[in-house]
């Protein structure tokens, strides 16, 4: 089990004078940022695929294979999040038949992945409550989530941060959500601090850490070092990025604190 950290510039000059330690940076498949992160420590891809929106060609399996080859990317991965919209349904939509729809949608997608490169090496990552992205409430259910995984055969990106998310806006404590996912299928898992954000009237992740997701990252880690749970290959700490969207989210001061305290969680 490793400690990953969003590539950002800002993290790259901490980590130069030596004001924090990771094992390697999580960045998208843009070879200009690939470059970037492994002039320092190596690099693994985390790819924007949905499965259930038929969008594998946008990044294209001559750019997934290559990044499998070029940097220590271990899976392919993909959100299960279907896009409302193409199925004709409001978000809130509990529809049956067209959750069965969804779910023939998202199993395409995976089949076609796992026909590439096989069912150990694909992940699929729970998607969390976001309108932004038109993900059907049907998507985010654990059960749903979990029938996904199952009846695939690939592994679990547990992002923690999504589920969180979900669960509140379900009503349910985000410990009880995650309990209900395939947890012996773990393969990774995401860490990034929630806010509640009134122009959104939700969750929204991506900030830097607060008590409470700190908590819930202890918990998930200590059932991780307890053998409750598998232990994942990596864990990845998703604050920072690069240009306008992330400049603001990548700053050092968090990254003094966040990176060091996960790193601890991570190594004990």
């Amino acid at each position: 089990m490793q400690l990953a950290v969003n590539y950002s510039p800002q993290a790259a000059a901490l980590l130069d004078a030596g004001e924090i330690e990771f094992d390697l940076y999580k960045t998208t498949e843009w070879p200009s940022m690939i470059a970037e992160a492994t002039r320092q420590r190596p690099a693994y891809a985390h790819f924007k695929m949905l499965a259930g929106r038929d969008d594998l060609a946008e990044t294209g399996w001559e750019v997934i294979e290559a990044r499998l080859a070029d940097t220590a990317t271990r899976y392919v991965n993909t959100h299960l999040a279907p896009r409302a919209a193409d199925f004709g349904v409001p978000l809130e939509s509990t529809d049956p038949v067209i959750g069965e729809k969804m779910m023939a949608a998202m199993r395409r997608d995976i089949a076609g992945m796992v026909a590439r490169v096989g069912a150990e090496r694909v992940i699929l990552e729970n998607a969390n409550y976001d309108p932004n992205y038109d993900i059907p409430i049907w998507v985010i259910r654990p059960e749903n989530l979990r029938r996904a995984v199952e009846e695939s055969g690939c592994g679990l990106l547990l992002d923690l941060g999504h589920a969180k998310m979900s669960a509140a806006y379900f009503g349910v404590e985000v410990g009880e959500y995650i309990e209900q996912l395939p947890l012996d299928a773990l393969k990774e898992l995401h860490v990034a601090g929630t806010r509640y954000v009134e122009a959104e009237r939700r969750l929204v992740d991506h900030y830097p850490m607060a008590e409470d997701d700190w908590t819930l990252a202890e918990w998930a880690l200590e059932h991780i070092h307890q053998g409750d749970w598998p232990r994942p290959w990596v864990v990845a700490l998703e604050y920072g990025g690069t240009g306008k969207a992330f400049a603001w989210r990548s700053d050092p001061a968090v990254l003094r604190v966040d990176v060091p305290r996960l790193y601890g969680l991570v190594y004990r």
